[in-house]
């Protein structure tokens, strides 16, 4: 690494409810500061992430800085955006990258022939494997789904119910006896769910 480099940090996980947090830590160990590190909650099939492509043009706009990235899949989902990103990244932005969980990924340590043969193959046999191991995720998944129906059991959030203590509850207060508010409660039921099967209950007696 040039001593004059600019350096950013580039952090991504697929979704709001996922931690970003042990990826941060990664860019502040390294030393990119806050406002070098630019971070996506979004998922890897959209490369129009609004801080990815902020970053790409402030990397065109400063040749040959250095871009860090905890794991090559931050960059894509598959074999082939990973390496077309790649690709885009060291020769249109004209950046170097640096990959922390896996040292041999560092373009700044291979500026020869046969250092960039033996990085680009590194990639390729990394990106190939990522994507093999996405894929088997996604299959076992499948086999789960498949084998929890085979035995009947019911995926996702349980059905409401109908019950005769609804049925109290709802008569009461649909004969002025008590609130809905206080229906609900001695249903021990949510809002949503209790006007839900109160309009079940009133297409059946129509």
């Amino acid at each position: 690494m040039k001593d004059n480099q600019k350096i950013y940090g580039y952090v991504r996980v697929s979704s709001k409810e996922q931690n970003e947090d042990r990826q941060l830590k990664s860019m502040c160990d390294f030393g990119i500061p806050k406002e070098r590190t630019f971070v996506d909650k979004q998922s890897g099939k959209d490369f129009n992430r609004a801080e990815y492509q902020t970053l790409k043009r402030m990397l065109k706009d400063s040749p040959g800085s250095l871009l860090v990235i905890h794991s090559i899949d931050r960059l894509g989902r598959n074999y082939k955006e990973i390496t077309n990103e790649w690709r885009e990244l060291t020769t249109e932005c004209n950046a170097d990258i640096k990959v922390l969980d896996m040292p041999l990924l560092d373009t700044t340590q291979y500026k020869d022939l046969l250092g960039t043969f033996i990085s680009d193959l590194i990639l390729q046999v990394l990106s190939f494997v990522a994507e093999q191991e996405r894929g088997n995720i996604r299959k076992r998944q499948e086999e789960g789904i498949a084998v929890a129906k085979a035995q009947g059991k019911h995926l996702g959030r349980p059905k409401a119910e109908i019950t005769d203590k609804y049925i109290i509850e709802y008569t009461k207060w649909k004969n002025g006896e008590q609130t809905a508010t206080q229906a609900m409660i001695n249903a021990d039921m949510k809002r949503n769910t209790f006007y839900k099967l109160a309009k079940i209950m009133e297409v059946e007696r129509v």
